[in-house]
């Protein structure tokens, strides 16, 4: 049938539409060159940017091009090795870990085992068979206090506050870490019903603003710290004088993420900057050190020890010689050793990059100090700071640390894509972010798994470099275990490098 009246409605409806796009197509033009002409005068007009004044329109590519460098170094310019704060080679390792896939490699390493600083394994020819490895031993913290803490694991979550971190990360890192029998350590936020949820052991932080544990004038309150312990979860107290990222600076939550939930678990205002005094004001001395340790432990009837970041250490030989005084009980129940390569949600940049020792060099002093003082036994050591990986985590253990903790670690087994984005509440993960746009990408349940996974493929892999080393497991290895390569390529032995010290001011029970 002939239908021409249906041609020519076709005919009218495309005319009508091209015009109407050619009349979009010319009010874009008209709008494109009037917003060019304004950014022109704000650009010539402005005085902050030399750059923008001198060249404006075209002078904004610069800083677009400029924030857009730091994702294309990431994905498409940086090699597999070389990338900081942590390079694709480890972040990768980390999320096959947490994903539980294969974690293997072929063909061979692409580790340059030159530079120095290296550290290299060494193996044993008869290496111990998996029939007769055995599981970490029983270790026990805090002997002197009411209730100590007896544990197996090797590797724990870090201090990570609610706040600087969202709701939903929090509750999946407590609920993976009840999954994967290891501690949490809550960050100086307090203790938050996220952290309580997840039914794992937790290791409250007394941070110097005291979040959670203070009184209406922010001073300690013993009646938090009891109400505290009241619950069955909460293992140890530990007193932070300092942060690897941010030694000599108190934390900093950004006043965007303090919202009526956080502000009320802090005691702080909502929308206002939390900045945590730079050092604790009731500890002047190491004798008060010692005094708010015993009051922890007396109060809450828990362990209590301190983290500190090593920097000058004359102080360590004043606290030591204290606890000969006062007696092995006064000793801290464990030392947090933080390296100046810990990381944090923000703080400033001089602080991050010049201020105190790195954990390679932190460790060893304090475990040497400990064994010059007869306090070795007594006292546990935790290693904190880049150990992302079964062979730091290794290396930790032959220097001499008890126990390994990390916070970036499980933030990369919850999903963090190192956007560095920390302190603003954009995080695009919803691990760092307040938003609840953001947050919806995080499924709790999935991500759990997830940090029990990385936690058990730690140990796992940790369990192999031990087992090729000849021991029969992780906590036995020692300094001789381990080489290091030097400037001129060779590699020497951790305990050449780092001798063990006779006990020359050993106290005695």
């Amino acid at each position: 049938m002939d239908l021409p009246f249906v041609g020519d409605a076709v005919d009218r409806f495309v005319g009508a539409f091209m015009s109407v796009v050619a009349t979009i197509f010319v009010f874009a033009i008209c709008f494109g060159v009037v917003a060019v002409i304004v950014i022109y005068i704000i650009d010539v007009t402005q005085t902050r940017q030399a750059i923008r004044r001198n060249y404006p329109v075209v002078g904004r590519f610069r800083y677009f091009f400029e924030h857009l460098g730091e994702f294309f170094r990431q994905y498409f310019f940086s090699m597999d090795r070389e990338e900081l704060p942590f390079n694709r080679a480890e972040r990768s390792w980390v999320y096959r870990a947490a994903k539980h896939v294969d974690t293997t490699v072929a063909f061979g390493s692409t580790r340059d085992l030159k530079p120095a600083g290296t550290t290299i394994f060494v193996n044993c020819p008869f290496p111990t068979l998996g029939a007769d490895a055995v599981p970490p031993g029983e270790v026990t913290i805090g002997p002197y206090a009411e209730r100590p803490y007896v544990t197996r694991s090797l590797y724990n979550i870090s201090g990570m506050s609610y706040g600087a971190l969202s709701a939903p990360a929090i509750t999946a890192l407590a609920r993976g870490a009840s999954k994967a029998s290891c501690w949490m350590n809550t960050g100086e936020g307090g203790v938050s019903p996220y952290h309580l949820e997840g039914g794992c052991d937790l290791v409250v932080q007394v941070g110097t603003a005291k979040y959670g544990v203070r009184d209406l004038d922010g001073n300690l309150s013993d009646e938090k710290l009891a109400e505290l312990a009241q619950h069955e979860q909460v293992r140890m107290f530990e007193i932070k004088l300092s942060q690897g990222a941010k030694p000599g600076k108190g934390g900093i939550l950004p006043g965007a993420k303090v919202s009526p939930e956080i502000a009320s678990i802090r005691g702080i205002h909502v929308g206002e900057d939390s900045i945590s005094p730079n050092r604790h004001p009731d500890i002047n001395s190491v004798h008060d050190l010692l005094d708010m340790i015993a009051r922890i432990r007396a109060v809450t009837g828990r362990p209590a020890g301190f983290k500190t970041v090593v920097g000058a250490w004359g102080w360590l030989d004043e606290l030591f010689d204290e606890v000969g005084r006062r007696g092995l009980e006064s000793a801290p129940d464990f030392i947090t050793v933080d390296g100046a390569e810990g990381g944090t949600g923000a703080a400033p940049m001089p602080l991050i990059d010049e201020v105190g020792l790195p954990l390679r060099e932190g460790l060893p002093l304090v475990v040497d100090k400990l064994n010059q003082y007869g306090l070795r036994e007594r006292v546990k050591v935790i290693a904190s700071g880049k150990l992302v990986h079964p062979a730091k985590v290794a290396w930790a253990l032959c220097m001499g640390a008890d126990f390994c903790v990390s916070a970036r670690g499980f933030m990369f087994a919850l999903g963090c894509i190192q956007a560095l984005q920390c302190n603003k509440n954009t995080c695009p993960t919803g691990i760092t972010t307040h938003d609840p746009k953001l947050q919806r990408g995080l499924d709790i349940a999935n991500k759990a798994e997830r940090v029990a996974n990385f936690q058990d493929q730690i140990e796992h892999e940790v369990g192999i470099i031990a087992h090729s080393c000849g021991v029969l497991e992780p906590r036995q290895l020692r300094r001789f275990h381990c080489r290091v390569v030097q400037d001129n390529g060779r590699s020497i032995p951790l305990d050449e490098l780092y001798p063990d010290q006779p006990p020359t001011n050993a106290l005695t029970a």
